[in-house]
């Protein structure tokens, strides 16, 4: 026998297309969400905008474990949606295949996928939150070459403020500068440009210098009589550097640890007992997202096949609102179970397992069971409240008005 026939290669060819096509929309969704918040913040800071793109690539395997899953159910049911929709299944049940038969596709692609999401959550997440984390203390700390702040009071130093009210080339031509510099004998320098740019210091890398161009400079302090005032065409001002603070190591948080750490971790004496609840919940966190990949095909099917001449699409809306909802309650347990309130199998396994019960129990009413819908109930509530509202909408025939007659009379008549 051959281990994909005809039929295997056409829904593979139906499942592939959509799942692919809702991995890329949820994670697009996903990103765009987050690069608002990045631009604002990187704006705020005073960064470089490429910053942007490289924390958004650092976030991209959180949002891909997330999206995998969404995209295989998705693509699973839309696959057999159509399959019934178009009374193709039925031949296909009709000539022996069953619904067991069938998912053998979807199955490989949910071993495929689930191995890959496997690799995201033990290595490449952790990794990458690391990253992600050190670009925010490097923007924050300026280390990313973070330009001036318009329109602003910057301290460069601890006696040193400047404010300019344009910048250009990325902070380092500015324009409109003011500048107070206060040195260790209690003078103050009053410094105002009408433009600067910043040139790096070949003897001293710690330092800038900000070449100044047509200003005035103002002098006052203990020892000076009267303020004194020059006028420049060209002053030369340096700038030291502040010192940048080293990054921490990884592993600070459960979340930038490998999958192999946190098992070292949570059942080891050695670390606190905090420690260990927060390295245990990630832990069985990761691994119920994976397990859960493997009841996506089986909740799919179920929610897929709508009831005869019906065209309902109540099993699409409800197979996102139940990945969604059952994602929301692991990360509650998560949470919880962090703090020792809970234990981790209880909080995560729990909800997994009442999750599986139900959709065994779905797939067994659309497999199993002739003319079994698992939504049958809700499925017609929801029939109910669609003609409940399009008879609202209707319009209305006024009372002398004469009622229209089909189609088929007025042909008739004509």
């Amino acid at each position: 026998m051959k281990l994909l026939t005809a039929t295997d290669r056409y829904i593979a060819r139906l499942v592939f297309v959509p799942m692919l096509s809702v991995f890329v929309l949820a994670a697009s969704l996903l990103i765009l969400d987050k690069m608002l918040k990045l631009f604002d913040f990187v704006a705020t800071e005073g960064g470089p905008v490429s910053v942007v793109f490289k924390m958004l690539a650092n976030l991209l395997p959180e949002y891909a474990s997330l999206a995998i899953p969404l995209g295989l159910m998705l693509g699973i049911l839309f696959a057999f949606r159509k399959l019934a929709t178009s009374s193709e299944l039925d031949v296909m049940r009709a000539v022996g295949l069953s619904y067991t038969r069938l998912l053998r596709v979807p199955y490989m692609f949910a071993i495929a996928l689930a191995a890959l999401n496997l690799l995201i959550v033990s290595y490449v997440q952790p990794l990458s939150r690391y990253y992600y984390e050190q670009l925010q203390f490097e923007l924050r700390s300026g280390a990313l070459g973070a330009s001036i702040k318009v329109g602003e009071f910057n301290s460069l130093q601890d006696r040193t403020a400047l404010r300019v009210d344009s910048s250009r080339d990325e902070g380092r031509d500015l324009r409109g500068i003011f500048a107070r510099i206060q040195t260790e004998n209690g003078q103050v320098m009053v410094i105002s440009a009408r433009e600067g740019r910043f040139f790096a210091n070949r003897e001293s890398p710690d330092t800038v210098i900000l070449r100044l161009t047509d200003g005035q400079i103002v002098q006052d302090g203990p020892g000076i009589a009267s303020p004194r005032v020059l006028t420049f065409a060209s002053h030369d001002l340096p700038i030291d550097l502040p010192r940048i603070e080293q990054f921490r190591r990884r592993g600070d948080a459960d979340q930038e640890y490998f999958l192999p750490e946190l098992l070292q971790i949570g059942w080891n004496d050695r670390y606190s007992e905090e420690m260990r609840n927060q390295s245990r919940a990630s832990l069985n966190y990761r691994l119920v997202e994976v397990v859960m990949m493997f009841l996506l095909p089986l909740l799919a099917v179920a929610l897929a096949v709508p009831p005869k001449r019906s065209t309902s699409a109540l099993g699409v809306f409800l197979s996102i609102v139940l990945v969604v909802a059952y994602h929301k309650v692991n990360q509650y347990g998560q949470d919880v179970a962090r703090l020792g309130r809970i234990d981790p199998v209880l909080a995560l396994w729990g909800p997994f397992v009442a999750f599986a019960a139900l959709i065994v129990w779905m797939y067994w009413r659309i497999a199993y069971v002739p003319g079994g819908q698992p939504i049958g109930a809700l499925e017609t509530v929801f029939a109910k409240i669609g003609k409940g509202v399009r008879r609202l909408f209707e319009r209305k025939r006024l009372p002398n008005e004469p009622a229209q007659k089909g189609n088929e009379d007025s042909a008739h008549a004509v």
